[in-house]
């Protein structure tokens, strides 16, 4: 079947082939199923049937096995009988070994090329979500964005983030007559958000040069598309971080990409595994966000495709969104087992010759219920499916073919090297020091001018021996004494004053207005 992805064998004898087709491979999908039920060898045949059709996939390799698309499959693989004896069941005449182009991406710069976007463009949404802050907290976050713009601070990485912080923080009296009350606990409770966050390497994340969504959407020299597998196992370890790393990333094709309505094939597929790290503990704001990108991204071409163990772990209201699905086996060992195993067979058009449910519960290893998206977009009626075989390496490369993957990568020079240019923390840390410059050259002044006060007091004594006179009034020189010491109090009060605290602050209030 032309211009469609072949997914594997169906009926009872299996010779009944189920294809998914790529006009409607936009309308989003799920693959669902328990774990060791054949989850990953579905995400790596659909990378391939995408590649080959020209489309470029993004995937999370969370387990380190998808790295195997960059290598041909082998004769000498323990499993090549059972893959060419399934490849014959199921009608897979042209079934070959090969390699697949792929790029290998690492938020932390080890396993692949670093992947970076700046403060400013996750945004106060997002980070708030990702350092788990309160209500309160998230106000001054958004009060810290609105600073940032409107003072021409640009928030490339964490510690301009930590730097606009301390200057809120130290000008809070004066904010707080514009943006409401400020808590220094508040701030503190970031910052200490932020360290965590700084500890778990996430630093790297944040800074230059960012990530060019262009470079997600390539093609090889053969038209195949290109494969970016982002490296996720050490990733894993922080789930709210990878989470909120791939909303970031699916928002940002939302925003950039322009509408093409729906296109004979995908502009790109976005693979989000362990999806339900993204709706666990989230705040309604951000399951809405979801909702909408989902919703509206299949206009701009862009297909997404959620893994999970069980469909349960998507809301409902995404769920319906999900045209195209790949159910694995689903294990109903607890009443909560069969309740959602149940509410799983409701969702599919149902097939007369079996029970769905049933099907669900009993499929093997490397088979699945499969339903796919029609003419019009209807949905096919439920078929039980053999997946086909991969054609690439089943399980991970070595190190050292991942290495060589990344060194013969164009996209190395362009990565792997950090810049950090003038930015927030840079153009506070001037101002501050420029301000201690001026406040120390006031000083100076100050007593400078103070001395001249004395000196010039002492000048106007009459040093010469004193003539009696008896008078009542005081003597002249008394008076000049007098008028000597009135004035330089007078001096060193005005400059200490009022008048020399509005000077200094004259000065540090460049600090509020960009001076």
């Amino acid at each position: 079947m032309e211009n469609s992805i072949f997914l594997g064998g169906g009926g009872e004898d299996y010779a009944t082939k189920q294809f998914l087709n790529l006009k409607y491979a936009n309308r989003h999908g799920l693959i669902a199923g328990a774990t060791g039920t054949g989850k990953t060898v579905t995400l790596q045949i659909l990378a391939e049937g995408f590649s080959k059709a020209g489309v470029p996939v993004f995937m999370a390799d969370v387990k380190g096995d998808l790295s195997g698309l960059a290598a041909a499959g082998s004769a000498d693989f323990k499993l090549h009988d059972a893959f060419t004896k399934r490849a014959t069941t199921i009608g897979f005449d042209d079934y070959i070994y090969e390699s697949f182009p792929v790029t290998f991406w690492d938020l932390f710069g080890k396993q692949g090329h670093p992947v970076r976007t700046t403060v400013s463009e996750m945004g106060p949404l997002l980070i708030a979500r990702l350092l788990e802050l309160s209500e309160a907290q998230e106000g001054i976050l958004n009060i810290a964005f609105r600073l940032a713009d409107s003072e021409g601070l640009p928030l490339l990485d964490l510690k301009d983030l930590q730097a606009l912080l301390v200057w809120i923080g130290e000008s809070r009296k004066d904010l707080s007559l514009r943006y409401g009350n400020i808590s220094v606990q508040s701030i503190g409770a970031i910052q200490r958000r932020l360290m965590v966050l700084e500890n778990q390497g996430a630093a790297q994340f944040f800074g230059e040069p960012a990530l060019d969504l262009q470079d997600l959407m390539r093609v090889d020299e053969t038209g195949r598309g290109q494969i970016n597998v982002l490296a996720a196992d050490t990733l894993m370890s922080s789930p709210r971080l990878y989470a909120t790393f791939l909303l970031w990333l699916l928002s940002e094709l939302f925003e950039d990409l322009p509408e093409v309505g729906d296109p004979d094939k995908p502009k790109l597929v976005f693979f989000f595994d362990e999806a339900h790290l993204l709706f666990e503990d989230a705040p309604k704001a951000l399951v809405d966000k979801v909702e909408q990108v989902a919703r509206l991204i299949r206009s701009k071409g862009v297909g997404v495709y959620f893994i999970t163990q069980n469909p349960a772990d998507v809301p409902e209201d995404i769920l319906g969104q999900l045209g195209n699905r790949v159910q694995h086996a689903l294990r109903a060992f607890t009443a909560r087992d069969r309740k959602n195993l149940r509410m799983a067979a409701e969702t599919y058009r149902e097939n007369p010759r079996f029970s769905t449910e049933d099907a669900i519960r009993d499929v093997g290893v490397g088979e699945a219920v499969t339903s796919t998206l029609l003419k019009k977009g209807v949905p096919s009626m439920v078929e039980r499916t053999l997946i086909r075989p991969p054609s690439s390496k089943l399980g991970p490369i070595t190190d050292a073919d991942r290495k060589m993957v990344m060194n013969t990568s164009d996209l190395s020079s362009k990565y792997d090297v950090t810049v950090d240019r003038k930015s927030a923390y840079e153009i506070l840390q001037s101002r501050a020091e420029t301000a201690a410059a001026e406040a120390a050259r006031l000083e100076e002044q100050e007593e400078e001018m103070a001395v001249s006060a004395r000196e010039y007091s002492s000048a106007r004594r009459y040093s010469g021996s004193r003539v009696a006179r008896s008078t009542s009034k005081r003597s002249r020189s008394a008076r000049d004494a007098s008028f000597g010491t009135q004035m330089r109090k007078m001096v060193v009060k005005e400059l200490t004053g009022t008048t020399g605290r509005r000077i200094v602050r004259g000065l540090l209030g460049g600090l509020f207005k960009g001076r």
